[in-house]
């Protein structure tokens, strides 16, 4: 039994700002199935309000409690834990993190600063951390799939860095923690038994929803895909699937079934 989907975004609904071919009518067709929906995404160069007018944009209509993301978990992580961040982040992000005002400790949280992931950034980071702060990392992705269509990297190599240097273990609060798939699918009371996640990441998509206790995880050839990330790790996909249009023919006849 199916009782509800998560997709991932950058590589699975769209590519930069281009959709990909039957993005849009594949969740059309899910919602039309009855499937209630989230998005879960490790986009960490984007505020959730700029995801959801990029998403309006590309003709996809997702609520903001319907979108869930690495920020947002740091949110409330900070807040629960009356922590004071110290960020080294994409400047854009920035505003989603808001006055924290004054709190009892610090925390170095490492998103996908881009160019801002300079020498001084990053020692400064690890100075905080020397001095006793503990470390988050919004998303832990090795690459993600640049404007120019080729792999670049993502956070997950600086993160690894700072672990090195620092000899502290980074907490994640994205994909592929558990806790995150299990928030948005809370969110909509789908037990995980019951719920199938479809990405463009073998690895944090894929592997992580599975770990989580998803019952089905489908890899789409789509986004950052690349021949045979279907075995490079484990648990491997359900399935593999040309793209989010096939995704949806899956879904909705494995609930059929």
């Amino acid at each position: 039994m199916i009782s509800g989907v998560l997709l991932d975004l950058a590589g699975v609904l769209y590519d930069g700002e281009v959709p990909i071919p039957g993005g849009a009518e594949a969740v059309v067709r899910l919602r039309d199935a009855g499937l209630p929906l989230r998005f879960v995404s490790n986009t960490t160069r984007s505020t959730k309000q700029a995801v959801l007018d990029q998403l309006a944009r590309l003709g996809l209509s997702v609520r903001s409690d319907e979108l869930f993301t690495p920020a947002q978990a740091a949110r409330e992580w900070l807040s629960q834990h009356n922590r004071s961040p110290h960020l080294l982040i994409h400047p854009d992000l920035v505003a989603d993190f808001g006055d924290p005002g004054d709190r009892a400790g610090k925390v170095v949280i490492v998103g996908d600063a881009g160019e801002a992931f300079t020498y001084s950034a990053l020692n400064d980071a690890f100075r905080v951390l020397v001095e006793g702060a503990e470390l988050l990392a919004l998303a832990p992705n090795r690459t993600f799939k640049d404007a120019d269509g080729k792999l670049s990297l993502d956070a997950g190599p600086f993160v690894t860095a700072l672990e090195f240097a620092s000899q502290k273990q980074a907490l994640v609060l994205g994909k592929p923690s558990s806790a995150f798939f299990l928030s948005a699918l809370a969110s909509m009371n789908c037990p995980e038994a019951e719920a199938v996640m479809v990405g463009d990441d073998a690895e944090t998509d894929v592997a992580g929803a599975l770990r989580a206790g998803l019952a089905s995880a489908l890899l789409v050839r789509t986004g950052k895909y690349r021949a045979g990330d279907e075995d490079r790790f484990r648990p491997g996909p359900t399935v593999t699937v040309d793209d989010i249009a096939a995704a949806a023919d899956w879904i909705i006849a494995a609930r059929n079934g």
